[in-house]
């Protein structure tokens, strides 16, 4: 178990962890990642280079998280979770693993995996019902519970959540013209939508 707010060295890669977090050993973390206060990375993680792990995380088990990742304060991360570059976890926002679980069956080994995919924003409070994957730079609004696939740039809100249009992966919302094309309003990045798929041109 590591502890201290010095620098450490697992896997010949080099991250800051604050003296309140736990991390068990057995965990690969990426050179420049830092895990602040009372954060929990358990045994078998692989956390990538450069992310940020805020307060009061906890990380379970087997859980996978690409480069840059950014975890904000009171999220647990459930085993079976994989969420690949760029992700950002928003504050108490919540995964689930079981569908079915209850506290006198032991469903170990019956965890259901949700991916993450590169660029995906999860805002802050959203629940993300396990086995219900994110597309790439989908945008998931505050509160959101997500029961069902997400696509890639596709912005999601509500309880259950509902697709309510499109985003660039800057994080704006984009407005489709007629012939299917959009242009984010801060890159300049053009996008086009065509049989209900969005791809930046």
């Amino acid at each position: 178990m590591l502890t201290g707010t010095e620098s450490f060295i697992i896997s010949d890669m080099s991250f800051f962890s604050h003296e309140t977090a736990v991390i068990d050993e057995g965990s690969v973390i990426g050179d420049g990642t830092k895990i602040w206060h009372f954060s929990h990375v358990m045994p078998g993680c692989a956390i990538g280079q450069n992310c940020n792990i805020g307060q009061n995380v906890v990380v379970s088990p087997e859980v996978t998280l690409g480069n840059n990742v950014k975890v904000q304060n009171n999220v647990s991360i459930y085993t079976g979770v994989h969420c690949e570059d760029d992700v950002f976890l928003g504050p108490s926002m919540v995964f689930t693993n079981v569908m079915n679980p209850r506290s006198a069956v032991n469903r170990r080994g019956q965890y259901l995996k949700t991916v993450v995919r590169k660029g995906a924003s999860i805002g802050a409070n959203a629940t993300i019902v396990c086995g219900n994957d994110i597309g790439e730079f989908a945008f998931i609004g505050a509160g959101t519970v997500i029961t069902k696939e997400v696509p890639s740039y596709a912005l999601v809100v509500g309880n259950p959540g509902r697709q309510i249009g499109w985003m660039s992966e800057y994080g704006h919302r984009l407005d489709f013209d007629d012939h299917g094309r959009a242009t984010c309003e801060e890159s300049g990045e053009q996008y086009k939508l065509a049989d209900n798929k969005v791809t930046k041109i």
